[in-house]
């Protein structure tokens, strides 16, 4: 169908019946629908029943006959309703029934239906292929418009069981949730009233955030511990000490690209990411910048490889022994399935896509060996056999096995053992300084650092950029700021895969098209100390982050009151852009935005130096920002189990009358020497209740202590 940009999605519907008995059975009902969006005209119920968990609501479920579209509505009892719907908008279209999966604070059902706001979850359209840079026969669909069939034809039912007005709607989603949330926001009207996109990126961001990081990853593998060690609390504050020439160009490379310096303690785990599925579509994409200019044309690192690079490139000759299936796999240690609670999350959803069919193999055993590099991926390239000439990605080598990406089942059907075969990974080093040669236009300042004095690129250009047709495949637009609605946009300060500046950007977009009326619509909050994913799971080290699900929450209540009451929610975060990074300033009442400020001293400095059995005094002070909450919760992790072992009573906290200044001090004894990294974690709570596990907004702060080992002369000399 012809899709014009701001179209106005026009639902109606007639019940042969003028009211619906709660307990009468949606399933029967028959709903004369009338539809603008041609695409979406005969909606369904098939299930139609109470549910008691995880809280008593109404589960209503269904879906268009005309296409795969797929819906599950959650509602609230009639006397909890207050006259909304918050829709929860997948990375990549998944299923329409991830959120029963959910528990705690991250439970989307039970947050909704607490605060009498029915739920809904789509399967977005149906799976999309979003490893390749392609069009679908409309990416419209899978970007917005399925869910915005759902959205509307819920309120047919909202109204039927609950009379009233008209149910406002809001939407939200995070990573690639969030290009299809701005989309969603840009392109229709009439659907929802406002959104909250999170951990956001920009139409340049794939691959080139990814690729950046990555060829630091390479250089810097073996440097991190001292990187790290210089950027905690009481370290030397110089990461570029004692690295080479080579080193200090591409921590400052990535680093001016906004990759957050301190996010680099859990470079042991990061690995590369969606960038697995992202890989052979930008390969495709732009073949002869691999196959050709890469390694030798003038302007590309290849065709001038440094020392490093030459030691990194494996390209490896042999012969496939035996194929490896997903049991095998797992029991080798070689993979391991998609958790439930991964698909559909804002960090993890990217690995639904990373499969290449049942009973396909998931990685291969070769009759050699594999040389020791630092392998982050690359590919399976066959000489030989019934896939000859064809090429399958590859994730790792270990040993003599090599475990496979996705890939199409089409050529792994074919493969047999004996086949011929080559592991190659140029392909991949070369990838990773393809964000030199994507230069785009000067809204984008991370890239100032490949120009010129004149504002030229100092590197070769593509003909093409990749990014913004990854992004509209994904969103269905390339996002303009041409909002139709409230936004409240929240962003991660560590984050590593949506680098924090992105949300900068897109802002600037919206001051474009709003002007003065910018604060009206429009906030952006920052979230100190918090990565990219939503779910707890993700956390690799719970001393360096916390989780900004609170915030996500908190945001969808005010924008609510936003919308529907006029109260206008917290500013946006004050912050500068120095350098590529996102700087916030020390104090609650300068950052603003709703997130505690804390700081903790040990015996008074950021560094404590002790010997054995002594004991240390550390002080920790809170401040919320004015009018966002109270204090519910402040824990002490004090050393060697990775768990907060020391809960404050607040009670006993020195507090001003408005609650929204806390100090309180703890002590600890070090009985063993070594360098530890006491963590203080709190979480602040809008009404200050410490029952609910929804609306926490949580903050850490982290000190250094050494505990030099106690002899008699160190004793004396002190």
């Amino acid at each position: 169908m012809k899709f014009f940009k701001h179209t106005t999605l026009v639902f109606c519907a007639v019940l042969f019946c003028n009211c619906i008995n709660a307990q009468k059975s949606l399933v029967d009902v028959h709903f004369d629908y009338k539809s603008a969006d041609t695409f979406f005209t005969q909606p369904y119920i098939d299930i139609d029943e109470w549910r008691d968990t995880p809280v008593r609501h109404r589960y209503v479920h269904g879906g268009f006959k005309d296409n795969d579209t797929r819906f599950s509505f959650y509602f609230p009892p009639k006397e909890r309703y207050e006259g909304r719907f918050y829709q929860y908008i997948t990375p990549f279209p998944d299923s329409e029934t991830l959120s029963q999966s959910d528990t705690g604070e991250h439970n989307a059902i039970g947050f909704s239906v607490t605060n009498g706001v029915y739920f809904i979850e789509t399967n977005g359209g149906g799976k999309t292929d979003f490893t390749r840079i392609q069009r679908e026969p409309d990416p419209t669909i899978g970007a917005y418009r399925a869910n915005a069939a759902a959205a509307a034809f819920s309120r047919i039912v909202a109204k039927a069981l609950y009379g009233g007005e008209r149910p406002y709607g809001y939407a939200y989603g995070g990573s690639g949730g969030a290009y299809r949330t701005i989309g969603a926001i840009e392109s229709t009207t009439g659907v929802w009233d406002g959104v909250v996109p999170y951990v956001v990126g920009s139409p340049m961001a794939i691959p080139n955030m990814f690729s950046v990081r990555m060829h630091a990853m390479r250089i810097l593998k073996d440097k991190f511990p001292q990187i790290i060690d210089a950027v905690e609390p009481g370290g030397s504050g110089d990461m570029y000490a004692g690295l080479n020439d080579e080193e200090k160009a591409a921590l400052e490379e990535v680093t001016k690209m906004g990759f957050p310096p301190k996010s680099w303690y859990g470079y042991k785990d990061m690995g590369i990411h969606g960038f697995l599925v992202l890989y052979q579509g930008v390969v495709a994409a732009d073949r002869t910048y691999f196959t050709e200019d890469f390694w030798n044309k003038e302007g590309y690192l290849g065709a001038n490889s440094p020392e490093s690079l030459r030691k990194a490139r494996l390209q490896k000759q042999s012969k496939i022994k035996a194929l490896i299936n997903i049991d095998q796999g797992v029991a080798q240690g070689l993979t391991e399935p998609l958790s439930e609670t991964d698909r559909g999350s804002a960090d993890n959803a990217w690995k639904s896509l990373g499969g290449s069919g049942e009973g396909m193999p998931v990685a291969f055993q070769l009759e050699d060996g594999i040389p020791d590099v630092d392998f982050l991926g690359g590919d399976l390239i066959l000489l030989s056999g019934e896939a000859k000439g064809a090429s399958l990605q590859i994730t790792k080598v270990e040993g003599d096995k090599v475990v496979l990406g996705p890939n199409a089942a089409g050529i792994l059907v074919k493969i047999k053992s004996g086949d011929a075969v080559q592991v190659d990974n140029s392909n991949f080093l070369a990838v990773q300084t393809y964000h030199r040669h994507q230069a785009p236009s000067r809204d984008y300042y991370v890239w100032d650092q490949f120009r010129d004095e004149n504002g030229n690129p100092i590197y070769p250009q593509r003909p093409m950029q990749l990014g913004p047709l990854f992004t509209q495949s994904a969103a269905g637009c390339l996002p303009s700021g041409k909002i139709n609605g409230k936004m409240i946009v929240l962003c991660s300060l560590l984050d590593r895969e949506a680098l924090p500046w992105q949300g900068d950007w897109y802002r600037s977009k919206v001051k474009s098209f709003l002007g003065d009326a910018t604060d009206d619509n429009f906030r952006l909050w920052y979230t100190e100390n918090a990565l990219h994913g939503d779910v707890a799971n993700q956390l690799d080290d719970v001393t360096h982050a916390v989780s900004y699900k609170g915030v996500l929450q908190q945001a969808l209540l005010d924008l609510s009151a936003w919308v529907e009451k006029g109260i206008a929610p917290a500013a946006t975060t004050n912050y500068r852009i120095e350098d590529g990074q996102v700087v916030i300033p020390a104090t609650a009442d300068e950052r603003k935005g709703i997130q505690p400020v804390v700081r903790a001293t040990a015996n008074g400095s950021k560094r404590a130096d002790i010997f054995a059995g002594e004991t240390v005094t550390f002080k920790t002070t809170v401040d919320i920002p004015k009018g966002t909450g109270q204090l519910v919760l402040a824990e002490w992790y004090f050393d060697g189990s990775k768990t907060y072992t020391h809960t404050v009573d607040l009670s006993m906290a020195k507090t001003t009358d408005d609650g929204e200044h806390i100090e309180f001090t703890a002590t600890h004894t070090f009985s063993d020497p070594g360098v530890y990294f006491p963590a203080v974690r709190v979480a602040s709570q809008r009404n200050g209740d410490k029952g609910t596990p929804y609306t926490r907004i949580r903050n850490l702060d982290r000190v250094r202590v050494v505990v030099n080992k106690r002899t008699e002369k160190n004793f004396l000399n002190r």
